[in-house]
């Protein structure tokens, strides 16, 4: 008898599935239980899989071992919750020496029930060293944040078992027991491949390729001319920043552009992103349809969320590979639009205040070719950001961390192993969070740090950052002021000058004009140099506006780091709907209109379209919901079962800004 295909409404067991079929993987051997039903009684309906029964878990893991020994194939096992997977560890200590093709799925209730005495709930996020080569936890998928993840974790899992020499993966994958099953496809989840030296690679056929480079060491020339070849062929540019010490043909900085309030400039609209380096301090709001990640680590990192080839290989025989099979292009277009809205912003700046930004776009120019230059995290990084400099000069910031301590000691390493002048920009909280390493005896005349004291964490200060829409007084407990002498005119003086520095101060524009061909000069030293610069917070402040808003003002209505009332208050520019117009609907209706307006509530019963569910709310179907532009739904359902069946609904219909009304209530009631 044929049966209809039916899925589970869990998003999370549906991503799984569509990724298994997508990566070929069709034997199972499935073992009988409860908290495992949402994903075996959807793949049974499916004739892709080829699933086996093994009522016993040690059993099921040995045949396993055998059906990927004799296939070659990867072979899922599937197991209920309680101590089922611990009976897998034999056969997966066998899989894992003999190196077998096997995915461990192992289903469970949320792992945030570990530990308070819920029956059949065991800890499974960190299996023994030897039965696994990488262990996941899939959970359950509530937002859009969520669904990103599964999604890398599911493929980052089963790529895994192939890489390197074969071997078995550990996927833990989350349940509530929905009981919904549904007809509806699968959801197209993205699918992420690996490709190794050897293979047959993809071709490229984006019309604009923007090569996008985090943190990276000292460029080869090699490396520069593949990189520079590469552009010409497939109109291409170099996104990046001080950290990427990228010196090609192709730079672009678009950081200038990215901080707009108003980012609607051409660059952000490459085809695709090829992703080289390490963690970048930039973020250029791209739009890109997909990246790629090249590095010889082979490791999946979503930066851009789109992420669908991972190249494990250097970038030099990446790029010399993609050169040598295509022709030049008389078309860089792409380039030059970026090169143009980059010096146009550029020149539209006015004059700043004395300021963190003033000082940085003063100072980059006078910095001499060759010298090399540690950036402090974060305000100083980011200020030298926002203007290119054609020098030879190599840049550092401790991007890897990303933290404010050790920028004085990190700038004192790269001195003590290289002849050439060394510069350290960095803020007062930072200076004085490694100060001790001034006096380490090995400090070199060739170390000039430029200290910015504004006495206090400016960071949690600025208009559009986080901190600022949370509490008026920063200053107390959360930006750290009046610390530290409080600006005080003679204790990094005093200080410096014991340890044998020599001491530069600045109080105004003028008097750091007077004194920097001072400090930036290529003249050999008899001392180390610290030039102390005061500013006000004030002013930090109003260049930061300045800057950010060159290009005209405008909102970002869709924030995920904000909490959901946050976020719920901020869809200023959105369209809200709540989808659901039961009880719950009914008895909290009147306290999100307190936050917010509200002219649609959307419901899959037909029998309510049309209808006035409230007062002035009238109720729309999913089909009037999709044709509004720019939507921002509240989930108004508190059965969890319906409330996902309709999560899955919003992303099936391409709505990804939706929140759950539930949330946002245990939220306020916890504050």
């Amino acid at each position: 008898m044929k049966m209809d295909i039916q899925y589970t409404s869990e998003r999370n067991a549906q991503i799984v599935i569509s990724l298994l079929k997508a990566h070929g993987v069709r034997k199972i051997v499935a073992s009988p239980g409860m908290t495992n039903i949402c994903l075996v009684a959807s793949i049974q309906t499916d004739p892709f899989f080829e699933i086996y029964s093994a009522p016993d878990e040690r059993s099921a893991a040995y045949i396993a071992c055998g059906m990927a020994s004799e296939s070659g194939e990867i072979v899922a096992l599937s197991c209920t919750g309680a101590t089922a997977s611990r009976n897998y560890y034999p056969g997966l200590t066998e899989a894992y020496y003999n190196k077998l093709p096997i995915l461990v799925i192992t289903s469970s209730r949320r792992s945030d029930r570990i530990g308070h005495n819920f029956d059949q709930v065991t800890d499974r996020t960190s299996p023994t060293n030897d039965i696994v080569k990488l262990s996941v936890q899939v959970p359950f998928v509530r937002d859009e944040e969520d669904e990103w993840a599964c999604v890398v974790a599911v493929n980052r899992a089963i790529l895994e078992i192939t890489r390197r020499g074969f071997g078995p993966v550990h996927m833990n994958l989350e349940t509530m027991y929905s009981p919904a099953m549904c007809q509806k496809p699968l959801p197209n989840a993205r699918v992420i491949n690996r490709f190794f030296v050897g293979d047959e690679l993809p071709s490229i056929e984006a019309k604009r390729v923007a090569i996008i480079v985090g943190a990276h060491i000292k460029w080869s020339d090699g490396l520069t001319r593949c990189v520079d070849i590469f552009c010409e062929k497939y109109n291409g540019a170099v996104l990046c920043d001080h950290t990427s010490n990228y010196t090609g043909k192709y730079k672009v900085f678009p950081n200038i552009m990215s901080i707009q309030k108003k980012n609607d400039f051409d660059y952000r609209n490459a085809d695709l992103i090829i992703s080289i380096g390490n963690i970048s301090s930039s973020e250029y709001a791209m739009q890109a349809k997909e990246s790629w990640r090249v590095n010889p680590d082979g490791e999946i990192r979503d930066t851009f969320w789109n992420l669908t080839k991972v190249f494990e290989m250097s970038e030099t025989y990446f790029f010399k590979y993609f050169a040598s099979i295509k022709e030049y292009s008389d078309e860089m277009e792409y380039y030059s639009t970026c090169v143009q809205e980059e010096y146009s912003l550029i020149n539209r700046l006015p004059e700043l205040p004395f300021s963190n930004v003033w000082i940085a776009r003063q100072t980059i120019d006078r910095i001499p070719c060759e010298s090399i230059v540690h950036l402090g995290i974060r305000n100083s990084l980011r200020s030298w950001n926002y203007f290119n400099v054609e020098k030879n000069i190599l840049f550092y910031a401790n991007t890897g961390g990303f933290g404010i301590d050790g920028s004085l000691s990190t700038a004192l390493g790269i001195s003590l192993a290289t002849e050439k002048l060394c510069f350290c920009v960095l803020g007062d909280l930072a200076f004085f969070y490694d100060m001790n390493s001034l006096g380490n005896r090995h400090i070199n005349s060739k170390l000039r740090i430029l200290l910015i004291n504004n006495g206090t964490g400016m960071e949690m200060h600025f208009p559009d950052f986080f901190a600022d829409g949370v509490v008026a007084d920063k200053d107390s407990f959360i930006a750290a002021s009046g610390h530290y002498g409080n600006k005080s005119k003679t204790l990094v003086r005093d200080y410096a000058c014991n340890l044998g520095f020599e001491y530069l101060e600045a109080s105004s524009k003028s008097e750091y004009l007077e004194k920097l061909d001072d400090f930036c000069s290529r003249e050999e030293k008899n001392y180390p140099i610290i030039f102390e610069v005061f500013v006000e917070k004030m002013d930090e402040d109003e260049a930061y506006n300045i800057v950010s808003s060159i290009n005209g003002k405008a909102h970002n209505s869709n924030d995920y780091s904000l909490k959901p009332s946050e976020r719920l208050a901020n869809q200023k520019h959105a369209t809200i709907v709540v989808f659901g117009t039961g009880s719950f609907f009914r008895d909290n209706i009147n306290s999100v209109r307190e936050k917010t307006s509200i002219k649609y509530a959307c419901d899959n019963n037909s029998e309510k379209w049309g209808t006035e569910v409230a007062p002035g709310i009238i109720c729309i179907s999913p089909e009037e919901l999709s044709k509004i532009s720019n939507p921002f739904v509240i989930i108004a359902l508190a059965n969890t079962s319906d409330s996902l069946i309709v999560t899955n609904q919003l992303l099936d219909m391409g709505i990804k800004k939706f929140d759950h009304l539930s949330n946002w209530i245990r939220y306020e009631e916890k504050c």
